[in-house]
């Protein structure tokens, strides 16, 4: 039996739609795999009730499949699904490495997302490599049909997930389908902000960068006091607030005195909407690790 731990992701970052991604230190996913005839799936944890283990319909039974490698597989969920902080990528991420080392497929880090995205298909409909990337690779990816970079970067987050359930499949219904050339300009600028903070590990450029007109405030709508919050955080001393992949979780960056603060303030300011929320006072994190 072998053992991976698969981080939580929050991709996009505000301004790098489908291309930036981070691997959190916390929370993760935990999976078990072990050889058999065909794959058979068991899922515990956060929002369990609500996985299939159908392998057909589990991500991590599209991985299996496509690794030819049928084993038992053990999920623990750390990351509640619908939270837009990757908890379909982190499983089908530990089991494209897991099972890799099992079946001695010999595959690279790297070859291993197209893999681990092809399973996250399997619930968010499209395969996107921006939340796997991370949650293979660890630090700071940006994905783009040409391959995956990979920058370790250290900046302090605060990811704070209400009470809220957004799908990816909702969140991608309210995309627009089209920007001025002024907003893509802007979103370029950001994006190359945000990029240079990542290889600075500067708070101040990255929560600059996160700065999106386009994509974010269409998802906003889908988020009951995404304003207050994203308000209520940079009064604390984030540097920068978005929203984590589909949503609903909110994530902030900010300095490393600040972190507390920032996840208070994010929490009371749902509270006073009525939302309960967990704050997790995080960091960028590496891969996933075998056991």
């Amino acid at each position: 039996m072998l053992t991976v731990r698969a981080p939580a992701t929050s991709a996009n970052l505000g301004s790098g739609f489908d291309v930036f991604g981070v691997a959190l230190e916390r929370p993760a996913d935990i999976v078990r795999v072990e050889k058999a005839d065909r794959t058979t799936i068991d899922v515990t944890g956060a929002g369990s009730q609500y996985i299939p283990e159908d392998p057909e319909k589990n991500t991590v039974g599209a991985v299996a499949e496509a690794l030819d490698a049928p084993a038992h597989i053990r999920i623990d969920k750390g990351i509640r699904p619908a939270s837009g902080l990757g908890s379909s990528a982190a499983s089908a991420a530990a089991a494209a490495v897991a099972l890799n080392e099992l079946y001695d497929r010999g595959k690279s880090r790297e070859e291993l997302v197209p893999v681990a995205a092809e399973g996250e298909a399997v619930v968010s409909g499209d395969a996107h490599d921006d939340n796997v990337a991370p949650a293979i690779l660890g630090g700071f990816t940006i994905a783009t049909p040409g391959g995956v970079r990979c920058v370790d970067a250290d900046v302090p987050l605060v990811a704070c997930l209400p009470d809220i359930v957004v799908s990816t499949r909702d969140a991608r219904r309210v995309v627009p389908d089209g920007m001025r050339v002024s907003e893509l300009v802007e979103t370029v600028g950001n994006a190359a902000t945000l990029t240079t903070g990542m290889h600075r590990d500067d708070p101040e450029l990255v929560g600059e960068g996160m700065y999106d007109s386009v994509v974010t405030p269409a998802r906003a709508e889908l988020i009951d006091g995404y304003d207050a919050v994203r308000e209520a955080a940079f009064e604390a001393g984030a540097t920068g607030v978005t929203i984590s992949g589909a949503g609903p979780t909110v994530i902030a960056a900010c300095h490393e005195g600040d972190r507390r603060a920032v996840g208070v303030a994010m929490l009371d300011a749902f509270e006073d909407r009525g939302v309960d929320a967990w704050v997790y006072q995080t960091a960028i994190g590496g891969g996933a690790t075998l056991y």
